[in-house]
């Protein structure tokens, strides 16, 4: 049973989403304390965390920044009552996997983070692990790893997803949208700049020079293309 972490400072939200997600099989514990959330996620190691942004305590960007400079990887949705586009590619800068905004459907509450755990999560410990080499990027499919130059990299859930999928369409221009709806498997408020967000954290961990990216290049007015610019010029 997946387990997931709430934090919330509303008890009435806290309430929806156990019951809800309980409902769905889910295993769920809750907080209305940031700081007891950081505890949380040392302790219980949830598998998911639908995280607050405002909190009393300390805010979820805080609680984000440092799960992730602790090299957590554990998928987190962030939830808020506002709506401003600059609250949401800071919390996708930081490392959030999805952003939702209040008030919203528990339904989609629920869809999301089933679609998270079962990508994110569903294959890890399968025994048949195919690997993807790319010049001196290496990809575990199913181990949810990937090393350069023998040299393991950290990448979120999120950031492996996107990866997965520009390397096994190796060649192919993909534009925004594409990407949009394959590796987040929705529309997101018809906002492409997440695409951009993650695609900058790939090239900084995988590429020498993320100015001058040799696996992640930008197609101009259309999207992205993986390929090996030094597998190319040895041609």
């Amino acid at each position: 049973m997946k387990k997931i972490l709430a934090v919330d400072d509303e008890p009435s939200i806290l309430t929806l989403l156990k019951f809800n997600l309980e409902k769905a099989g889910f295993e769920v514990i809750t907080t209305e304390d940031g700081w007891e959330a950081i505890s949380l996620i040392q302790t219980e190691k949830p598998d998911l965390v639908l995280l607050d942004l405002m909190l009393p305590s300390i805010d979820g960007m805080e609680i984000l920044k440092k799960i992730r400079q602790e090299k957590n990887n554990v998928p987190v949705v962030m939830l808020t009552a506002r709506g401003e586009d600059l609250d949401r590619i800071l919390g996708l800068e930081l490392g959030a996997d999805d952003y939702i905004t209040k008030p919203f459907l528990i339904r989609e509450v629920v869809a999301r983070v089933k679609a998270i755990l079962r990508r994110t999560i569903g294959n890890v410990y399968s025994e048949e692990d195919e690997t993807i080499q790319i010049g001196d990027l290496l990809i575990h499919t199913e181990r949810y790893e990937v090393y350069l130059k023998g040299e393991p990299i950290e990448l979120t859930p999120k950031e492996f997803e996107l990866l997965l999928y520009l390397a096994k369409n190796r060649g192919r221009v993909l534009t925004r949208e594409q990407l949009l709806n394959k590796v987040w498997n929705y529309d997101f408020m018809g906002d492409s700049r997440i695409v951009d967000v993650h695609i900058s954290h790939l090239r900084e961990k995988i590429e020498e020079d993320p100015k001058q990216p040799r696996h992640i290049r930008t197609v101009r007015g259309l999207g992205y293309k993986f390929e090996d610019r030094n597998e190319e010029q040895s041609l």
